[in-house]
C-alpha cells in the first residue's frame, strides 16, 4: 500500500460531511489496488487532516438536537429503506467488496445479506426503545426509566468486514438518536463510500452520518480525543484498542472495543469427524482466515488425532486459491502487502514450532499479481507456541494434541483472547460442561467458530472485548443512557425521608 502525493481528483475517494461529498484538502493519499490483481488500480484513499475531522464532528454536533428530537419510528423507517436499497444493490456491492478487500464473491454476498438482516433488526428496535415502570416505596409516586441518546459517537472500523461491521455500529447508533462520525479503514474506502451512499439515498438528514478517511494516528486519534464525541465504538487490534480505551477513559467517554481472537476448535474422540473436519476447514480458511472469529487452533484428542489431521489435510489441499471474483475459488488473497508479509513471517515461525503438513507457500506463476498463500496446517504444535498464541489473520491452522477433555478445556482457555470457541462431540454432558467452562463470549456446538445472527449479541471477553456487546438488543445498551424519573403527584411536601 503505497503513499502517494499526486492523484487525479476523480480517483480519490471523498469524505462525506454535513450531507456533502467533499474532496479532502490533503495532498497525501494511499493507493488501493485489487489484492488479487496488482494491475487493477481501484483508486486512492485520502489521508485527511485533523481539521477535516473537526469539521465533521462540528456537523454531527450541529445535527444532534434535530436528530434526537426525530421520533424513533421515523428513524427506523430510514434504516429500513437503507436495508431495501442495499438488498437491491447487493450484487454490485458484493463485487466491489471482493475487488477491494479480496474475499471470494460468495462470502461478500453473504456479508451483504447479513448486513441487510442487521439493518432490518435495528429498524425494528426503533419501536422497542422502551423503559420500565417500577413500584415506588412512597405512595402517590411514579418511578420509571427511559433511554436517551449519547450525542455524537465516533466509530472506527476494520477492513475485513467493511460493510457488516460499520453497519452494525451505524444502524443502532442512529436508531438510538445519536449522530455519527465514522473513520473507516483506509484499505476499503470505496466500499465504505457505498455504505454511506445507501444511507444518504434512504433519506438520512445532513450531518447525521459523516465519514472521514485517514490514518488512525491522525483521523482516529482526533475522533477519540475530541470533547464533543461522547462515545467510541472500535473494532480492530488489541494494541490500538488499548490505546483508544485509555485515552477515552481520561475524558470519561463510553467505550466499546472488539479486538482480536485466537479461537479454538475442540474435537473429542466421540465426535463426528467428518462433520468436524468440514467445519474446521471452513472456519479456518474461509475469508482467507482474515476474521477475528477464524478457527485458528484445533485441539484434538490424541486417540483420533492421526485420522482427523489426515482429513483436514485432504480437505485443505482441495481448496482452490485465486481471485475471489472468479467462479470455483475457495480462498482469496491477503488484503495487502503488509498482511501478506505478516502471514509469511508466521509460517516461517511455524516451521520451527510444529510440523508443516500442507500449504505455507506463496503462489507463483499466474498468481504473481496477487497476495496469495496456500492454506497451511501445522501439526504437533505446543500450546504456548507463538502460532498457537498470537493472532495471524491468515490461512494458517495450528493443531494441538491433548490426552482428554480436561486438558482440551485447559489448553483452549490458555490464551489472552476470548472471542469464540467450538466443540465437536456427541456427549451432551461434555457439551454443557464446555459451554460453561470455555472462556469466551460465544460457544458453538458441532459448528465452526465463525458466524453470528443479527439479533444475537456478538463479542468476547479477556483481551478480546471491552464494553457492551454489539448487535442484538445489547447494542441499544451501548448507544443510550438510562435515565430514571420520579414523579411525585401528591402536590405537597413529604414529611418522610428517603435515604
Amino acid at each position: 500500500m503505497a503513499t502517494v502525493t499526486q492523484a487525479s481528483q476523480q480517483t480519490v475517494c471523498p469524505n462525506y460531511v454535513n450531507g456533502q461529498w467533499i474532496p479532502s484538502r490533503s495532498t497525501r493519499n494511499l493507493e488501493r489496488r485489487n489484492p488479487a490483481d496488482h494491475q487493477d488500480l481501484i483508486g486512492y484513499a485520502p489521508l485527511s487532516s485533523r481539521e477535516e475531522v473537526r469539521e465533521a464532528i462540528e456537523a454531527a454536533d450541529h445535527a444532534r438536537a434535530m436528530w434526537r428530537d426525530t421520533p424513533a419510528p421515523a428513524k427506523g423507517k430510514i434504516i429500513l429503506r437503507a436495508a431495501r436499497l442495499l438488498e437491491e444493490q447487493k450484487d454490485e456491492v458484493a463485487r466491489l467488496l471482493t475487488r477491494e478487500e479480496g474475499k471470494i464473491l460468495s462470502e461478500s454476498l453473504g456479508e451483504i445479506l447479513r448486513t441487510v438482516n442487521i439493518m432490518e433488526y435495528s429498524a425494528g428496535e426503533a419501536r422497542r426503545l422502551t423503559g420500565e415502570t417500577m413500584p415506588s416505596e412512597l405512595a402517590n409516586n411514579f418511578a420509571y426509566t427511559l433511554r436517551q441518546p449519547l450525542g455524537v459517537v465516533g466509530l472506527i472500523t476494520p477492513w475485513n468486514f467493511p460493510v457488516a461491521v460499520p453497519v452494525w455500529k451505524i444502524a443502532p447508533a442512529l436508531v438510538c438518536g445519536n449522530t455519527v462520525v465514522w473513520k473507516p479503514s483506509e484499505l476499503t474506502p470505496f466500499t465504505s463510500r457505498k455504505v454511506v451512499e445507501i444511507f444518504a439515498a434512504a433519506g438520512l438528514p445532513a450531518g447525521v452520518l459523516n465519514m472521514v478517511h485517514g490514518r488512525g494516528e491522525e483521523v482516529g486519534d482526533e475522533v477519540v480525543g475530541h470533547p464533543s464525541v461522547r462515545a467510541i465504538s472500535f473494532t480492530g487490534s488489541c494494541e490500538v484498542g488499548g490505546i483508544i480505551y485509555a485515552k477515552a477513559a481520561q475524558q470519561m467517554k463510553k467505550v466499546q472495543c472488539e479486538m482480536g481472537g485466537k479461537n479454538p476448535v475442540v474435537v473429542l474422540e466421540d465426535a463426528d469427524l467428518e462433520l468436524a473436519a468440514d467445519n474446521t476447514v471452513a472456519g479456518a480458511f474461509g475469508s482467507t482466515g482474515q476474521r477475528c472469529t477464524a478457527s485458528s487452533r484445533v485441539i484434538v484428542e490424541e486417540s483420533v488425532a492421526d485420522r482427523f489431521v489426515k482429513m483436514l489435510v485432504e480437505r485443505a489441499n482441495k481448496l482452490k486459491v485465486g481471485n475471489g471474483a472468479e467462479p470455483g475459488i475457495n480462498v482469496g488473497p491477503s488484503v495487502d502487502e503488509a498482511q501478506f508479509k505478516k502471514v509469511l513471517e508466521y509460517i516461517d515461525i511455524g516451521k520451527r514450532e510444529g510440523q508443516l503438513l500442507c500449504g505455507g507457500e506463496q503462489l507463483k506463476g499466474a498468481h504473481d499479481a496477487g497476495y496469495f498463500i496456500t492454506p497451511t496446517i501445522f501439526d504437533h504444535v505446543a500450546p504456548m507456541a507463538r502460532i498457537a498464541q498470537e493472532e495471524i489473520f491468515g490461512p494458517v491452522m495450528a493443531v494441538i494434541r491433548v490426552k482428554g477433555f480436561e486438558e482440551a478445556i485447559s489448553v483452549a482457555n490458555n490464551v489472552r483472547f476470548g472471542l469464540t470457541a467450538s466443540i465437536f462431540t456427541t456427549d451432551s454432558n461434555r457439551v454443557f460442561q464446555a459451554a460453561e467452562r470455555l472462556e469466551c463470549g460465544m460457544v458453538h456446538v458441532n459448528s465452526p467458530t465463525v458466524g453470528g445472527e443479527a439479533h444475537v449479541p456478538f463479542g468476547g471477553i479477556k483481551a478480546t472485548g471491552i464494553g457492551e456487546r454489539e448487535t442484538g438488543s445489547t447494542a441499544i445498551d451501548f448507544y443510550t443512557e438510562l435515565k430514571v424519573v420520579y414523579v411525585d403527584y401528591t402536590g405537597r411536601k413529604r414529611e418522610s425521608k428517603i435515604y
